[in-house]
């Protein structure tokens, strides 16, 4: 099979998947397996939420995303590693010594393409047929609800505060995960996010930038350390619209900015119905 790396053999229909993030999670899980190793983001205790735990508990740890630790990887045994080029590239040879190593091209913003690559690798090409039909449908049905609803012309702002380092707030484009799914039930964003850009830095003296009808916030890391807290207290953010229209919502970070993929796609997007067709 062709990966961003070039051609790799796979065993057929490999089962012992070791994971290098959350869109590689994503994918599997989905996928109906249950990766037997799995790095998590340096700040989290755990693996995200949004899938039950009874899943999560039997993955082991095999590093933190951006420096997974090979002798962990070993230990498990997988038959096959997903990952991206251009978060754990430079450790390609090593990983390939442990098994036959998947990269996509880069995270995120091609996530559809990657979910095809996964399947491709893991045999599952039936099974992604079915998902990416029912996730074509489900827009379908929330693009009604929030259009019924009168909020289909609304704009919607997301930010994520990280505690970094260095700490601030993130926002993202259109070039994103998030920026996409948006996108695909067709609500609009503030100028200042609707560029062909993954993640944008945006400065706390800019805040005002941000504003928009509906607002989505999460963090990363510790709320005081992130700089939330502070935020959320500060004049900038209670003169924003959204905030004195109490349309100014906290959301899980491990499912708006992590959870990768199509079952978090579909999540998010029972949130915005929820939120949005209130």
């Amino acid at each position: 099979m062709t990966t961003a790396t070039g051609p790799v053999t796979v065993p057929g229909g490999p089962i012992r998947v070791v994971v290098l993030g959350t869109p590689e999670l994503d994918s599997a899980m989905t996928l109906g397996i249950t990766p037997v190793g799995a790095t998590r983001s340096a700040l989290d205790q755990g693996l995200p939420d949004y899938w039950p735990a009874s899943r999560l508990g039997g993955i082991a740890y095999v590093g933190d995303t951006g420096s997974p630790d090979p002798e962990r990887i070993r230990a498990v045994e997988p038959q096959v590693v997903l990952g991206s080029q251009a978060r754990d590239g430079a450790r390609l040879a090593e990983l390939q010594q442990i098994a036959p190593t998947v990269f996509s091209r880069a995270p995120g913003p091609p996530w559809k393409d990657n979910f095809q690559l996964h399947a491709q690798t893991l045999g599952r090409q039936e099974q992604a047929a079915a998902v990416t039909a029912e996730y074509r449908r489900h827009t379908e049905r929330a693009t009604k609800a929030i259009r019924d609803a009168g909020s289909g012309g609304r704009r919607i702002s997301v930010l994520r505060f990280v505690e970094g380092p260095p700490p601030g707030i993130r926002t993202c484009g259109r070039q994103s995960w998030l920026g996409s799914v948006l996108a695909d039930v067709g609500l609009g964003r503030p100028d200042a996010q609707n560029t062909d850009q993954d993640e944008i830095d945006l400065p706390l003296d800019q805040l005002a930038r941000a504003d928009a009808d509906f607002l989505f916030y999460a963090t990363y890391g510790d709320p005081d350390r992130a700089g939330t807290t502070a935020v959320l207290r500060s004049p900038a953010w209670l003169a924003l619209g959204a905030v004195r229209a109490h349309r100014a919502f906290p959301v899980e970070d491990g499912l708006w900015f992590q959870g990768v993929g199509y079952t978090g796609a579909n999540l998010v997007l029972g949130e915005l119905q929820r939120f949005l067709g209130g």
